[in-house]
């Protein structure tokens, strides 16, 4: 069987004809490229405004507030040596060990609504909104607000009509992030009073992946409604994984040992007013609650 003969071509011929296609793609416009196909920016919510501002533009240099921020920053670090000298969270091994209820945030001046932020529909164009204050004898929180659920005219948004409070991330000295060890307890206490609404516990904690950056820990908290007050103890095997308002197939018990945050939710898709006051969130040691999770979960390395 006899091969089909190739052709060889001239090296010059072939670098003359690629120098003719060079000159052919030079006398050809280029294309434009928007500039945020160039610029990689960060996301930015349905409604809300974009800062054309440069970086520069946008730090604040301050020489006494920076000398003041220093003598903060040292003055957390001492206490945080100072703590450790003398036990866990600053407190005897002893106590550590026989403490059964602890107080985690109690609202008893206006200091205290300083720990919360309130975010709400109206970030995207929504028109829902939410309050935070002291109660009757500022010895309370009282949220209230007014629920909408008609979504904004922005072309993207299909959903709308919720509010939050979540409480912020606490930092150390130099802003760095610290948590709350709640692995000495299971079960979380509360005091409230509602109008009969159901609200979402969400609980924040750290996470290792990026990936799991919105990982949170959820739990119904129905309220009654009336003028008495309402102890809800919620047991932390209760709390399901959620992503995005999602639950997860994947399930596993809550991080005690790596709190950020908690949080609370209101998005029944019933309008109107809204109301809830709070007295104080803590938790509790419960020797009658042995369950250890409430959910089923993926056997892992299964026997053979």
């Amino acid at each position: 069987m006899s091969l089909p003969k190739i052709s060889c071509v001239p090296a010059s011929r072939l670098l003359s004809s690629i120098h003719d296609l060079r000159w052919l793609l030079r006398s050809v416009t280029p294309l434009s490229v928007p500039r945020r196909a160039l610029v990689q920016s960060e996301y930015r919510r349905p409604g809300q405004p974009r800062e054309d501002k440069p970086q520069w533009q946008m730090f604040k240099f301050d020489f006494s507030k920076g000398l003041e921020g220093i003598k903060k920053h040292f003055k957390l670090l001492r206490h945080e040596f100072s703590g450790r000298l003398v036990g866990p969270e600053g407190k005897p091994i002893i106590e550590h060990m026989l403490e059964q209820n602890r107080v985690i945030w109690e609202f008893r001046g206006p200091d205290s609504l300083q720990e919360w932020t309130l975010s709400s529909d109206r970030e995207i164009g929504g028109q829902s909104e939410i309050y935070l204050k002291l109660g009757r004898n500022s010895d309370t929180c009282f949220l209230h607000g007014t629920l909408q659920n008609a979504p904004p005219r922005d072309g993207e948004t299909r959903y709308s009509g919720y509010c939050t409070m979540r409480s912020k991330q606490p930092l150390a000295s130099f802003d760095r992030k610290k948590h709350y060890d709640w692995s000495s307890f299971n079960t979380l206490h509360l005091r409230i009073r509602g109008d009969g609404r159901p609200w979402m516990i969400n609980v924040a904690t750290d996470t290792y992946f990026a990936h799991q950056k919105y990982d949170i820990y959820s739990y119904f908290l129905y309220t009654r409604g009336g003028p008495y007050w309402q102890d809800v103890k919620i047991p932390f095997s209760k709390f399901f994984l959620t992503n995005r308002g999602r639950i997860q197939d994947d399930q596993h018990p809550l991080w005690l040992d790596k709190i950020n945050t908690i949080g609370f939710t209101l998005g029944d898709k019933a309008e109107g007013p809204f109301q809830l006051e709070i007295d104080f969130i803590g938790v509790c040691k419960d020797y009658a609650h042995t369950e250890d999770f409430a959910y089923e979960v993926y056997k892992r390395n299964p026997e053979v």
